[in-house]
């Protein structure tokens, strides 16, 4: 099979593969030469240059199988599917929701795909009941999807309450003060997670002392980006709290597990022509925009902290010692292991080295210190937060784990939705697009996609590879559009 992936993300793919032999180059009109290959003893990587953008290059990679099967179970587990099977599978998780006329958005569609078993990937849609607005957010979990699933759940808790004017929060403290339910602060859509009793209890306990305290700080003049960071990075905070409390001298290893995972998160808060961005980690948001000559543009609002951004590499090598610079960021990852230079929990490369020691290696084995662990944290949450005001020509808002930006760039994806959406206000069968959820539409045409159309052979063999071998080819999936509403923003005061 020959695929074309990024830079970052041939890297990253090709570092994941365990079952696969294969080889991979690329040639540049500039020169800039890449080859890389693997055997039984490692991986080998060659690069004239260290590319400094996932945008720059492109890479043909060719894999080959080896496996200990005959032809024959070979060939039948790659059997291909059906269109109607293909169908079924990127239709499973879509979710779509239409709004009441009367704010800047319309409706949203939503889907995920997972790559992972179980996947690792979630998202959240609310709407906020106690000021204006609609939070939506994406998440990506790693190590597992302990963190991000607790995120989707949590988040928009910490983000509402941050947001309340003094009088509701101290209406909001009195009653949990009066031992009363507080008022509820968001409505959830396609929300189907529940926590067990033991964990909903501590974390409804760290949620209270949340407000307790927020109730009590001085009140400044609101600023929406202070809001989101403290909402974010206490969210995180509790993570670790909650994670190195012991009861009856034991660590709760559910609260551990969350701890020791880790996520990166995107998430939106818009309301009116307001729209606001708070990103960590390498999850995008990217607005598409139809100019006066009726063509798409995409307005990039996050950039990835990951290794490609020289800034943020450049910020932690600053945050820690001179001898420690080749150390810090090694083989274009935080202490030679994670591939987000900020994200929530993750708190093995956060915590102390006495918590690590005593803690950590007690219960899981000194394996679980990053070599070259000498002055932590190394990691950090706060998000950048990013202003956008919407104009009448924004048409709609792409959240989207990185899964689907290492298939398609911001333009393509801002240009299928463009083109989506002018085929669903035609009439004909033959101009419809096939899907009816633009997020499901993204997903065919990342995997499928060609200059020719949709591959369907190449689509029906992405989506059937077996669980030992999809991680290497794709990862999880998650995306939310959604639609504004071009006359209330033509119309609603500056």
């Amino acid at each position: 099979m020959v695929v074309i992936f990024r830079t970052r993300s041939l890297l990253r793919l090709l570092k994941r593969s365990v079952v696969l032999q294969w080889t991979a180059s690329c040639k540049h009109a500039n020169k800039r030469n890449f080859s890389a290959t693997n055997n039984n003893n490692g991986i080998y990587v060659r690069r004239a240059n260290n590319p400094t953008s996932q945008y720059e290059y492109k890479f043909e990679y060719r894999l080959y199988y080896r496996s200990s099967h005959s032809s024959k179970e070979s060939r039948s587990s790659y059997a291909k599917l059906s269109p109607q099977e293909v169908d079924s599978i990127l239709r499973t998780n879509e979710y779509n929701h239409e709004f009441s006329p009367g704010s800047s958005v319309k409706s949203y569609d939503s889907n995920q795909l997972a790559s992972n078993n179980p996947m690792e990937d979630t998202r959240a849609e609310a709407s906020c009941l106690q000021t204006t607005g609609l939070l939506v957010g994406v998440f990506d979990g790693h190590g597992g999807g302990a963190c991000a699933q607790v995120l989707a759940k949590r988040l928009f808790r910490y983000i509402t309450a941050c947001l309340l004017p003094p009088d509701k929060l101290e209406e909001c403290h009195q009653a949990i003060a009066d031992n009363k339910s507080p008022m509820e602060l968001y409505k959830s859509y396609n929300d189907k997670v529940q926590f067990v009793d033991d964990v909903r209890d501590i974390y409804r306990k760290s949620f209270e002392q949340f407000i307790e305290e927020l109730s009590s700080a001085d009140k400044p003049h609101f600023d929406m980006t202070k809001a989101l960071e403290t909402a974010v990075m206490r969210l995180d905070e509790d993570l670790s709290s909650e994670a190195l409390a012991r009861v009856d001298g034991k660590i709760n290893l559910k609260t551990m597990a969350v701890a020791m995972s880790g996520a990166v998160a995107c998430v939106a808060h818009i309301d009116g022509p307001h729209l606001h961005v708070a990103n960590v980690g390498d999850c995008n948001a990217v607005v598409g925009v139809r100019t006066e000559t009726n063509s798409w543009v995409a307005k990039k609002l996050t950039t990835e902290h990951n290794t490609d951004n020289r800034d943020e590499v450049e910020r932690i090598i600053s945050e820690h010692p001179y001898n420690e610079s080749n150390t810090v960021i090694k083989m274009e990852r935080l202490l030679g292991q994670l591939a987000p230079l900020r994200a929530l929990g993750d708190y093995r490369y956060k915590w102390s080295k006495e918590i690590m020691r005593n803690v950590v290696a007690k219960h899981f084995g000194d394996h679980m210190i990053a070599p070259n662990y000498y002055t932590p944290p190394y990691l950090t949450s706060r998000p950048d937060v990013i202003y956008h005001r919407l104009t009448p020509r924004d048409k709609f808002l792409v959240l989207a784990t990185d899964g689907l930006w290492d298939c398609i760039s911001p333009l393509q994806v801002v240009r299928l939705v463009g083109e989506h959406m002018s085929g669903k206000r035609k009439e004909g069968l033959k101009t419809k697009p096939k899907d009816t959820n633009a997020a499901t539409h993204l997903m065919r045409n990342a995997l499928g996609g060609t200059e020719y159309g949709i591959d369907h052979g190449k689509l029906s063999q992405l989506l059937s590879l077996p669980d030992d071998v999809v991680r290497v080819f794709r990862d999880d999936i998650t995306i939310t559009v959604i639609y504004f509403d071009s006359e209330y923003l033509r119309h609603c005061p500056v």
